[in-house]
């Protein structure tokens, strides 16, 4: 048992204690007496603790944490589809899968603020704040049913072999294969970019491949774009998906409609949202809904692009204003920034934080946390929910077929 480091932060900011030395003088102790406090070796059981609980007016319920490895063996539901989380982010993958039927029983994430998001808008869920290198999952063997997540590219170190699980150690890659291993769920599935499969010349992928296969599982892969469900986005990721034999699983079928920026901000609340620099809207005023810096006027686009007009221009994304009538281009965590310009159809400003969610097929009820620039990031990082349902309901379908055959 251990005090959780964020929670005295989130604290001490509640009773505008701005440092540790200040927190430290009002305990009567010296800083450094705090840091040994505050470590992961210290017993909490002591009076200083209940002095700090006092002082900041929270109970020891609310700082104490016990390392994951040391929780008692969470009691799975067996009549659930069950799912562990990786990489937890923000929550659209889990939200997905939640309106799929999905019962998630344990999400890691290391971003405070991504734990701060999740558990706000689901007190329930079991949200992990650890880096997933600390975390044991062997309570969970053989209970969970499926194992999700995406961890961001890494290149391997060859040596001029052919990789196996162990010669990933390091990579976060690593930690979610290891998760498989120790849980050994019946499906799993690693949602990761589209550039994923080009990744340093294509060894990433074909090694990601290669480890997962070894850990005894019939592996396929493909590429989905989020427009084709229910989507208004063009947002396209690599599914990879691994199933125990006897189970078949089957990628959702597209959708015949495909929703546009209309359809997705059709009512949206108001909400925060960042704002254009004035030289930026100098040149964002002078493109229409749809068109991006070719319509600008040729000095005008010198002057945007700038060494990159010489080297052939630049990427169609850059000074853009998406089309009321159009699916928005792929979101990123930042809506201003020069290479992916997103801009409104009708105002020149980036789109606010709730139009940024509501692309994301996010609900208006779920809410994010920290700054503004936090909540971007998180809703740019984000499985958009609706393609997480759509790939749930089939997740779902495989699990639930092959334990009625078992049962048979």
């Amino acid at each position: 048992m251990y005090i959780n480091k964020v929670k005295i932060k989130e604290a001490m900011e509640r009773q505008g204690i701005k440092t540790q030395t200040e927190l430290a003088n009002k305990l009567g102790i010296t800083k450094n007496q705090l840091s040994v406090m505050l470590s992961e070796k210290y017993n909490p059981i002591k009076s200083k603790v209940v002095e700090l609980c006092e002082l900041l007016k929270i109970t020891p319920k609310d700082i104490l944490d016990c390392p994951a490895n040391d929780k008692e063996p969470v009691e799975v539901n067996t009549d659930k589809v069950t799912a562990i989380e990786l990489f937890a982010g923000a929550g659209g993958l889990a939200l997905g899968l939640e309106k799929a039927g999905i019962h998630t029983v344990l999400l890691v994430e290391i971003d405070k603020f991504c734990c701060q998001t999740l558990k706000q808008n689901r007190p329930a869920w079991n949200v992990i704040n650890e880096d997933i290198k600390k975390v044991d999952f062997n309570a969970y063997k053989g209970k969970v049913d499926i194992v999700t997540g995406g961890s961001p590219c890494q290149a391997f170190s060859y040596s001029g072999k052919k990789l196996g699980f162990e010669d990933t150690r390091g990579t976060l890659f690593y930690e979610f294969a290891r998760c498989v291993k120790e849980v050994e769920p019946k499906i799993f599935m690693f949602e990761n970019v589209r550039g994923l499969i080009s990744h340093d010349k294509g060894r990433t992928f074909e090694t990601i491949l290669s480890v997962l296969k070894e850990l005894g599982y019939n592996v396929q892969y493909k590429v989905l774009n989020a427009n084709e469900y229910g989507v208004a986005q063009k947002r396209e990721r690599i599914i990879i998906v691994g199933t125990q034999e006897g189970i078949n699983f089957e990628y959702p079928e597209k959708q015949k409609y495909k929703p546009v920026l209309r359809d997705a901000l059709k009512d949206v609340p108001p909400s925060e949202g960042q704002t254009y620099s004035e030289k930026k809207k100098k040149f964002l005023d002078l493109v229409p809904p749809g068109g991006c810096w070719v319509n600008l006027p040729e000095d005008m686009q010198k002057e945007y692009l700038g060494k990159s007009y010489y080297s052939g221009g630049g990427k169609r994304g850059m000074a853009r204003r998406i089309s009321w009538d159009e699916p928005c281009l792929t979101l990123t965590c930042s809506p201003s920034q020069k290479q992916t310009e997103r801009c409104h159809p009708d105002e020149t400003r980036p789109f606010t934080v709730r139009e940024y969610a509501r692309i994301q097929s996010f609900p208006d009820d779920w809410e994010f946390a920290g700054g503004i620039s936090e909540k971007y990031k998180q809703i740019g990082n984000a499985v958009p929910v609706e393609l997480a349902r759509h790939l749930g309901v089939q997740l779902v379908k495989a699990i639930k077929e092959y334990k009625n055959t078992d049962a048979d």
